[in-house]
């Protein structure tokens, strides 16, 4: 079974890839969101040409070629957009066996626990503890992720005070037994960070998120070795060996991969399995409603270490709406199972036909 085509479908901030072989299977995939129309010229100038014709059944190491291929132009896009073809080969392969690709991974279709992830600095703690109230009463949500600090802030608050208010509002809000988590997008120095993850310990938050900016790992690590509540993190990183020192080094408690940006499924799956043979649990980073929400679903379902919650965003995602059938929806706190062959969602002939298409064909 060989690669024969492979064919973009581009409606920024989304790529969906489709793949065909040569005796007929097809299977879809997506790449990183935002900056799409990039990642498809990526995939196209630079991807293609070493998946087309490649065996379609190696799908690991057709990913782990393609990058190191273009090892010139290490990482970033180049994983994105390796992502789009191995992720749908995934689903290729489990249409072909009538398999959702969770047990093609060694694991059994389930629901899973997610928290609400908000996305917003925007809004005043109070607003935000209420929304989240609301959201637990209506969706059953068991825990919540909230963002402090401000995004690679240099030890800044979104605006003064913001982040002091807001922890202790928002547990107030949803009360003693649901899971809180708080996220600083690389905001803060070690200093401030193991500050704020002290009053976020006195307020009984359960997971601290990119505290300190991501490519400072003994940062990281130093957070981690003082407070008593984990430390999370590696949702930016996608070099496999940045994930070994990353984990050797203990710079965090949990893991995060986000399988579009660590170049697809299986990659993400090996940094599950390192983190595993380390005694440290995986909660992938799955920051929206597209298809990688999809492929953490089958993720979370196939590997031992999978945290207590997968992330789920409570914000509107319109560009994502329409993508695919059954929609991912929370109830009672959880995604229902996937259990259709493949991804076990079908994409929509309706958002394919309105997306610039390109195609490339094995000669």
């Amino acid at each position: 079974m060989r690669i024969q085509r492979i064919e973009t479908f581009t409606r920024d901030p989304l790529c969906i890839v489709k793949v065909t072989t040569d005796d007929g299977a097809t299977g879809f995939g997506q790449t990183a969101p935002f900056h799409a129309d990039i990642t498809a010229m990526v995939l196209h100038k630079q991807i293609a040409r070493h998946a087309l014709g490649a065996d379609a059944t190696d799908i690991a190491g057709l990913a782990q070629r393609c990058i190191q291929a273009e090892y010139k132009f290490p990482w970033s896009y180049v994983c994105r957009a390796t992502c789009g073809i191995e992720t749908a080969l995934w689903d290729l392969h489990g249409k072909v066996a009538g398999k959702p690709v969770c047990e093609l991974l060694g694991g059994k279709p389930r629901a899973i626990p997610v928290y609400g992830s908000s996305m917003r600095r925007d809004i005043k703690p109070q607003d935000e503890a209420q929304r989240l109230a609301r959201l637990r009463d209506q969706k059953g949500f068991r825990a919540f992720k909230v963002r402090v600090g401000k995004v690679c802030g240099h030890d800044e608050d979104q605006w003064p005070g913001r982040t002091e208010a807001l922890i202790p509002a928002v547990r107030r809000a949803v009360g003693d037994d649901v899971r809180l988590l708080a996220d600083g997008n690389s905001g803060y120095t070690p200093a401030r960070a193991i500050e704020v993850g002290r009053l976020l310990e006195d307020h009984a938050f359960s997971h601290f998120e990119e505290p300190c900016p991501y490519w400072e790992l003994e940062w990281t690590q130093q957070v981690a070795a003082a407070l008593r509540m984990p430390v999370a993190g590696g949702e930016q990183d996608n070099d496999l060996a940045q994930w070994r020192r990353m984990i050797r080094m203990r710079a965090v408690d949990i893991v995060q991969p986000d399988v579009c940006y660590v170049g697809g499924l299986a990659r993400a799956a090996r940094v599950a399995e390192m983190a595993a043979a380390a005694g440290l649990p995986c909660v992938p980073h799955s920051a929206n409603l597209s298809l990688v929400s999809v492929f953490t679903v089958h993720l979370l379902a196939a590997i031992p270490n999978a945290g207590p919650h997968m992330e789920f965003s409570i914000e509107p995602s319109p560009w994502a709406e329409g993508l695919y059938r059954p929609t991912l929806d929370a109830r009672d706190g959880h995604v229902a199972p996937l259990d259709g062959p493949g991804w076990g969602v079908t994409l929509s002939d309706a958002w394919l036909a309105g997306a610039d298409h390109v195609a490339a064909e094995a000669s």
